[in-house]
């Protein structure tokens, strides 16, 4: 069985969990707690480190039809005609981080604009490189499109993750 990334209907990431996990699948959607202004009072919220995605460990020979037709999901990700593959390192790394994150009100690092170069400085995919896109709601997160040797993928992170990349 192997890793793999769900994208959600929109705002539906915990109904489509709790919907595969009574399939019996195992299934992983990684929360943040963070700080939001709501009717100008600042609450603790728990939403989705990614906003639009799980992950879930499946068979796909066994799996793959009753995953991508529950309730609250949109599709398996897919390049092509074949799903994506998450490396378990990855997800293992994911999951040992999100148990400490706290995310606070954060100002975005002097000099990011959409376009640019940044490199992630902390969390699971510290020391990659990637492009700065553009702040998400709250401005406490950004959307940065990840370029790895054989994956180019839009995630959202932390904005105090990010540096503005520097050549050497």
């Amino acid at each position: 069985m192997r890793w793999y990334v769900l994208c959600t209907k929109s705002n539906q990431e915990k109904q489509a969990e709790r919907n595969i996990r009574r399939m019996g699948v195992e299934c992983f959607l990684p929360l943040l707690q963070e700080q939001k202004t709501i009717r100008r009072k600042v609450r603790t919220v728990i939403a989705p480190l990614f906003p639009g995605y799980l992950f879930v460990r499946i068979n796909l020979s066994e799996h793959y039809r009753a995953v991508s037709y529950t309730r609250g999901v949109r599709k398996v990700v897919e390049f092509g005609e074949t799903p994506v593959e998450v490396d378990i390192a990855m997800i293992d790394a994911i999951k040992n981080r999100v148990a400490s994150l706290q995310v606070c009100v954060l100002k975005k690092p002097k000099g990011l604009s959409s376009g640019q170069f940044v490199q992630i400085k902390d969390g699971p995919f510290v020391g990659l490189e990637a492009v700065f896109m553009r702040e998400m709601s709250g401005h406490q997160r950004a959307m940065v499109l990840l370029r790895t040797l054989a994956l180019q993928a839009r995630i959202v992170l932390e904005i105090n993750q990010l540096l503005p990349y520097v050549a050497a």
